[in-house]
């Protein structure tokens, strides 16, 4: 099959999508309008209409209430939270003026959707809003968010909800065609990258810094939105959502963005959960050799290899895996606390009960609980 035609299946086959409405696309000119959420509820109204679940992330709720009430635009936390509390109402209300089927408000805490319980208790209650055929809006709770414990931008938080929901394919919306080998603001020549089969280093240096004035994202975050969603086995496509020619083509399965294929077979979800949801307890810095082991041959990691350790460590808590020159190439789950791993770090197996006074686990981390960042392809 030609990659054209492989492509345009792949858009047309999903049968729960995400769509990700960026601050650019909600509110161009200041307060929130239906200039470019016309095309987009038209789109939603397609796909529901070829029988798709439709789920929208949408950015603006600041935005929202910065034009409610007036003033300068919000310069501390509380500032933010209060507008965004005054604004995701209207917001709301106007996804709901917007669309041709009820509409449901659904704010989730970066504790939603990293601990166990509540994350299935996410999922029940969206499953159940879309059996009834109801459009969720979701956006983060930033009322209640602090900046320890938040998602912190919707490119991010709707690759989260894209794998809550156990979506098919996320769509990111907003004012930039999709992803270019350089700046296209800086250099006029750069080319549209069509299709991305797997998220590397390479790729995630071709993402800039941030994005628009009115929102947190950039081309950087919709990258690594893109590798959390397609790691779990969901493709993910950025579009130039002020276009409503090319929502339109993407309806029809006909790709004028960027296309991140899906990773397949999917990584599995708790190494997903590992390195793409969980924040970390702290650093442990390995010597090379013990880092080409982690990386050749998925050995664990043993105490010999350990250098230092940084951050409250306690049992059980994930932590970043680094370099001694500081790259940090794997996340995994300590088996130890700090104090232990101080003084067993560099230390052979046979003299780590002799050092601790008893016997501990064979491994610092097992290598049932390591995912490396760039894992071999």
């Amino acid at each position: 099959m030609a990659d054209s035609q492989a492509v345009a299946l792949r858009l047309r086959s999903p049968r729960r999508v995400v769509i990700k409405v960026g601050s650019a696309l909600v509110a161009p000119d200041g307060p929130p309008s239906d200039r470019h959420l016309g095309a987009i509820a038209a789109f939603v109204t397609t796909s529901r209409a070829a029988g798709r679940e439709v789920v929208i992330v949408s950015s603006g709720a600041v935005a929202a209430g910065l034009a409610a009430t007036g003033g300068r635009r919000p310069r501390t936390i509380p500032e933010k939270q209060a507008l965004a509390a005054i604004g995701q109402p209207r917001l709301m209300a106007l996804w709901g003026d917007l669309l041709d089927a009820p509409v449901a408000q659904v704010l989730l805490t970066h504790d939603d959707l990293v601990h166990r319980d509540r994350f299935l208790n996410a999922r029940a209650t969206m499953a159940e809003l879309l059996a009834r055929g109801v459009v969720p809006v979701v956006n983060e709770n930033d009322t209640v968010a602090v900046d320890e414990l938040k998602v912190g931008d919707n490119d991010n938080l709707a690759a989260h909800v894209a794998v809550l929901t156990e979506a098919d394919l996320l769509v990111i919306l907003s004012d930039v065609a999709g992803l270019y080998d350089a700046d296209p603001r800086s250099y006029p020549d750069a080319r549209l990258v069509p299709v991305v089969d797997r998220v590397d280093a390479a790729v995630r240096a071709m993402a800039g810094g941030a994005g628009t004035a009115g929102g947190t994202g950039g081309m950087r975050t919709k990258v690594q939105a893109a590798e959390k969603a397609t790691a779990r086995g969901i493709d993910t496509v950025l579009l130039d959502g002020t276009a409503a020619t090319r929502l339109g083509a993407l309806a029809e399965g006909v790709l004028q963005g960027t296309l991140f294929r899906a990773l397949d077979p999917p990584m599995p979800a708790r190494k997903h959960w590992l390195l793409h949801a969980t924040p970390v307890a702290g650093r442990l810095t390995v010597d090379d050799g013990a880092a080409r082991a982690l990386r050749q041959s998925g050995a664990s990691l043993l105490a010999s290899g350990l250098v230092t350790v940084a951050g409250e460590v306690h049992r059980g808590d994930p932590v970043e895996v680094a370099t001694e020159s500081g790259e940090v190439f794997a996340r995994g789950v300590s088996r130890y606390a700090a104090h232990e791993l101080i003084r067993i770090q560099g230390r052979h197996s046979a003299d780590v009960e002799a050092e601790l006074g008893y016997a501990g686990p064979a491994a610092v981390i097992h290598r049932d609980d390591l995912v490396l960042v760039d894992p071999p392809a």
